[in-house]
């Protein structure tokens, strides 16, 4: 199986490195990295060159001219890799606020479900105790209220942005139509999922807080994302419950 797995960078220069070796050191027998990375100014982007020169047939890097937003670099992304001819695409954090060591775990069910989704909220998934209580509640309250509410999503996470993709689903989302592009991004994506009917699995994991330098994802960000879930609703109209979505009782 060929696996695709799409790092979108900017300023990561502390964590990709310690990323891309310990994906490489996952048993897969045909692991495919590409870094995107949004000029960076803390040399995210000359590291990313050194990888390449190091792993020339696994590491590849796209260097894109400035903050171009995460949805448009996903969608570049998972284009590259059905390109490459992939079999899965993962979307995924370079911070290690996804852990490396699930993959093992969503590639084995992607013959099953057409997206695995790493979920926070579902029986056995977690998030870091260093939270404080509003980000805490801000995340919950979007995706157990907000999102179902206005989208009438089945997805318990529906703004994770750690993902498995077969290359069935990324075929059947016509990709070039998504026009979402920052964080809620990844809401359009959940919602689109469950409009053409495919197989989710929500797979519970331990959201860990990442280790080096300072989320992206602040409150304006979190708030503009909240009433973009109007957008998609007006967008696709409304969603027909033809989609099979479940969730895996392991603990995480």
């Amino acid at each position: 199986m060929k696996i695709f797995v799409i790092l979108p960078t900017y300023n990561e220069a502390q964590n990709l490195a310690p990323m891309v070796h310990h994906l490489l050191s996952l048993p897969f027998s045909d692991l495919n990295i590409l870094i995107i990375d949004d000029n960076s100014q803390d040399g995210t982007g000359q590291i990313a060159d050194q990888l390449h020169t190091e792993c020339p047939n696994q590491v590849f890097v796209m260097h894109r001219p400035g903050k171009m937003g995460l949805g448009t670099a996903y969608i570049t992304g998972f284009q590259w890799a059905l390109a490459h001819g992939a079999d899965c695409v993962i979307q995924m954090d370079s911070d290690f606020s996804h852990s490396p060591s699930y993959l093992p775990n969503f590639v084995s069910r992607i013959a099953q479900y057409d997206v695995i989704v790493g979920s926070r909220y579902v029986p056995g998934g977690k998030l870091d105790p260093r939270w404080s209580g509003w980000r805490f509640f801000l995340s919950k309250w979007a995706n157990s209220i907000w999102v179902r509410m206005i989208l009438g999503t089945q997805v318990r996470d529906a703004t994770a942005g750690f993902k498995c993709w077969s290359r069935r689903a990324l075929e059947r989302i016509q990709l070039d139509t998504v026009r979402s592009n920052g964080y809620i991004f990844q809401v359009e994506m959940a919602y689109l999922c469950e409009k053409l009917g495919l197989a989710v699995l929500e797979y519970p994991i331990y959201f860990e807080d990442r280790r080096i330098g300072k989320s992206k994802m602040t409150v304006p960000v979190k708030l503009e994302a909240a009433w973009r879930v109007f957008q998609i609703r007006m967008r696709y109209g409304a969603l027909k419950k033809i989609s099979r979505v479940e969730y895996e009782r392991v603990s995480a």
